[in-house]
Formats: structure tokens, C-alpha cells, sequence
């Protein structure tokens, strides 16, 4: 039996990743809004699989989680360095980007502060009322109590974030042998303990995890491959004018266009997002170097154009055998290895309760979400209840949509919407450049 809460609430969110949470931490001192966020994981957890010493976070710290619209705020990263007594060492660190650990324990910080964010509680279903009033029934499963409870909203945002993708063949195979990035760190001594490792893929997640495995590559013993079938381990387009694409007025832009034209443009924007940083790709260089030093040869491998088809088990012996194809000269080839890293990226969370509101919602073609240029999810019935959205509008908003920089602004336009009145202005003009005439 269901527990139904009477309580109705201005806002509900699903899934608490950083876009939700800086979302909660903006709301908390606003205080004609009763909202409540939910999270099935046990705490606020950022990519935990790939929270390696030493790698760094690709925005400065200045996107935290609300510093972007009140610098004064108290959940501002700056405050956190100040509470945990941090200050001078940060000061002496002279860096504008920080650790991607130390990302993670801020966001941290933040959400055990915040009433709002309930973990350990599991979305389960989602539907709209007509009943003495228009609302959303949210069922809401507490993992802890084993308990399913009904909560009523207004609104609601989505923030489901991303899921990893592995490509057909890479499935089906032990977990602990053939695995994606996301999941590096719990099997990184499996990696030590193995004979050969081989990463596929190249971007930032591919480098950060090869050059992990290369610090230990001489200790531990093991042969090291990374393959891509890209034409090159390119490296992310970082200049100033660039990072342009970034804001505000570039979102704006971009979401003017034709839906197809978006596809095209969005389909060569891979080196924005997708590259690899240039320290990553300096450090991974360096390493080498020194490694070559005095050697006749490394029992290290890079090997560009050539696409991963297949893997299968061997047929003697441990570990698994690679069929590749080299797509420029057309020839294919098998590579062994004992371990398989697949770097292929992430797509969009899309719960299966989603579903139940298709009858609500408008999709594209394509089966995706149609979304309105202030982050509404575009409705089939006439209602004042609203969807909000965080996750998977990449091809109407473009680039910036999973980029942290963006996240507050993104925020200030749901809030101003959600309360219907200006509670953060909006700038006219972020950048030097225009995008239009």
C-alpha cells in the first residue's frame, strides 16, 4: 500500500546531479517555494568511477553551483574552501580549475546542507491529474524504509542525467574483464593484476584512464594498447574565443535554427566537447618520452583508424581476441588482450516512467523530447503544470547543454519561470562576439 502525501509542492525534481542540485541550492533561500528533489542513489556521487587523483574539472571554479548568479550565496565554492579551512592553500594553488575530486566533495557539502534533497529514494512513476485541480503525482520508492510513497507537484524537473553506452559487441562479456570507463576505478586492480590492457576510444575519459594505466604500466608488468578509430587522439578546441560557444547567447542562437540544420551543425562540433584536454594529451606525450628513454621497445601501443567490431573470448587461454578494421587501407586485423576499456561515451537517462506521460509530452521524429527555448518539456494538452528539463535537449539547445558553465544559467531561466518574475536578471550580451546579424 502506498503512503499518499497531501502536501502539494511548487516543484519536484527527479534525480539529483549537479544541474538539480545547484537548482535546489538557488531555491533554498527563496522561501515561497516548496520543492523537494529526489536521488536513488545513497549520496551525491559525480562520475565516481572516474574520480582519479590528479585529473582536473574542464570549467573553472567560478561554475560552482550557484556563483554564476549570487557570488554572495553560501553554497558558493569559495565558502566551502573557507568552512573546511582551505583558504590559503587554494590561495597558493593558483589555479582556476580544481580537482575533479575535490569537485565532487563540494557538491557534497552542498547537498548534506540541503533539506530539499532527499537520497536513497527512487522515482518510480510519474503521472498528470485532473482532479480538484491539475498536478503530478509522483511515486517515490524510499530504498532505506522499503517503502513507496505518492507526492503531488505543480512542476516538476527532470534531471536524469546520462547512462554509458557499449557498443553490441562489447556486451554480454564478464563484467570484470570488458567494462566501460565509468566503471575504471572499482576494477583498476584488476587492471594491475592482468597481462594486457587495451582502451578503445578517444576522448577525455579514454586519456584520463590510459594515462592512469600508463603511470603504472612499468611497475605492474602489463602491455598497454589504446585504439580509436578516429583519424587522430585530437585535442579538445580550448581557446578563448572558442569556449564562446559556451553561453548564453550561443544557446540562443543555436536554438533559432532549423532542426536540421542543428543536426549538422551540432554533428561537427565534436573537438568543443569530445577532444581530449591538452595537458591530458601533454602529460600522456611526456610519459612516453620518458619511458622511451634507454629502451628498444615499449610495451606500449597507440593505434588510430581502426574501428573495434568484435570481441570474443579466445579459444586457448585467458582473455579475449579483438576483431579491428583499419578503415582507411580497408584491412582488418586481430589485437589480444586481457582487459577491455570501452571509452564510448554516454547517451541521455530516459526512465522508463517517462512513458507514461507520452500522451502528455511532444516528440520529434526521432522519438525525443520537444523543448521549449526556456527548458519547458513542449506539452499535447492545454495545462499550467510544467516539465522542466536538464538532460538529453543536446539537439535543440546544442553544445553548451551538458556543460557545467551553463548549468546557472540554465537555473536563473527556471526560476525566473517557476515564480514568474525576474529573481535573477539575465544578461543581454556574455561575449565579444556575435553569432548573428
Amino acid at each position: 500500500m502506498m503512503d499518499q502525501q497531501e502536501k502539494m509542492h511548487d516543484l519536484i525534481g527527479v534525480g539529483i546531479g549537479p544541474f538539480n542540485l545547484s537548482l535546489s541550492a538557488l531555491l533554498d533561500e527563496i522561501e515561497d517555494v516548496s520543492k523537494v528533489f529526489f536521488e536513488q542513489k545513497e549520496q551525491f556521487n559525480w562520475h565516481p568511477g572516474m574520480l582519479i587523483e590528479g585529473t582536473k574539472m574542464q570549467v573553472p571554479f567560478i561554475a560552482d553551483l550557484v556563483t554564476m548568479a549570487d557570488p554572495t550565496n553560501k553554497y558558493s565554492f569559495l565558502n566551502y574552501i573557507s568552512k573546511n579551512d582551505r583558504m590559503y592553500q587554494f590561495y597558493f594553488l593558483q589555479r582556476l580549475d580544481i580537482p575533479r575530486r575535490e569537485y565532487n566533495d563540494y557538491c557534497q557539502w552542498v547537498a548534506n546542507q540541503l533539506e530539499s534533497c532527499r537520497f536513497n529514494h527512487r522515482v518510480t512513476d510519474i503521472r498528470h491529474i485532473k482532479d480538484n485541480g491539475e498536478y503530478f503525482e509522483v511515486a517515490v520508492h524510499d530504498l532505506a524504509k522499503d517503502e513507496t510513497s505518492v507526492y503531488r507537484a505543480r512542476n516538476l524537473v527532470m534531471g536524469t542525467g546520462s547512462v554509458p553506452v557499449m557498443p553490441k559487441s562489447f556486451r554480454g562479456l564478464p563484467k570484470q574483464d570488458v567494462f566501460h570507463t565509468a566503471d575504471f576505478l572499482p576494477n583498476q586492480e584488476r587492471c594491475r593484476a592482468a597481462n594486457s590492457v587495451t582502451v578503445v576510444g578517444s576522448g577525455q575519459s579514454a586519456a584520463e584512464t590510459f594515462r592512469e594505466l600508463l603511470k603504472e604500466q612499468r611497475d605492474c608488468g602489463f602491455r598497454l594498447d589504446w585504439i580509436t578509430r578516429s583519424a587522430g587522439f585530437a585535442s579538445m578546441e580550448e581557446s578563448k574565443l572558442s569556449l564562446e560557444h559556451f553561453s548564453p547567447d550561443y544557446v540562443n542562437y543555436f536554438y533559432q535554427l532549423p532542426q536540421h540544420q542543428k543536426e549538422e551543425i551540432f554533428a561537427n562540433q565534436g573537438l568543443y566537447y569530445k577532444g581530449i584536454s591538452n595537458h591530458t594529451i601533454n602529460d600522456i606525450y611526456n610519459l612516453l618520452y620518458e619511458y622511451s628513454i634507454g629502451q628498444e621497445e615499449l610495451q606500449v601501443g597507440l593505434q588510430v583508424l581502426s574501428e573495434v567490431r568484435d570481441i570474443q573470448p579466445k579459444n586457448e587461454g585467458n582473455g579475449y581476441e579483438l576483431t579491428c578494421y583499419h578503415w582507411q587501407k580497408k584491412e582488418e586485423f586481430t589485437h589480444e588482450s586481457d582487459i577491455v576499456i570501452a571509452a564510448t561515451g554516454y547517451k541521455p537517462y530516459v526512465p522508463d516512467f517517462v512513458h507514461h506521460l507520452e500522451d502528455f509530452l511532444e516528440w520529434d521524429d526521432d522519438g525525443r523530447y520537444k523543448v521549449t527555448s526556456d527548458y519547458r518539456l513542449k506539452k499535447q494538452k492545454t495545462t499550467e503544470n510544467e516539465i522542466y528539463v536538464h538532460s538529453g535537449i543536446s539537439h535543440t539547445h546544442g553544445v553548451g547543454s551538458t556543460n557545467l558553465g551553463l548549468s546557472v544559467h540554465r537555473n536563473k531561466v527556471i526560476i525566473n519561470h517557476l515564480l514568474g518574475r525576474e529573481v535573477y536578471p539575465l544578461p543581454k550580451q556574455s561575449i565579444f562576439q556575435s553569432f548573428t546579424v
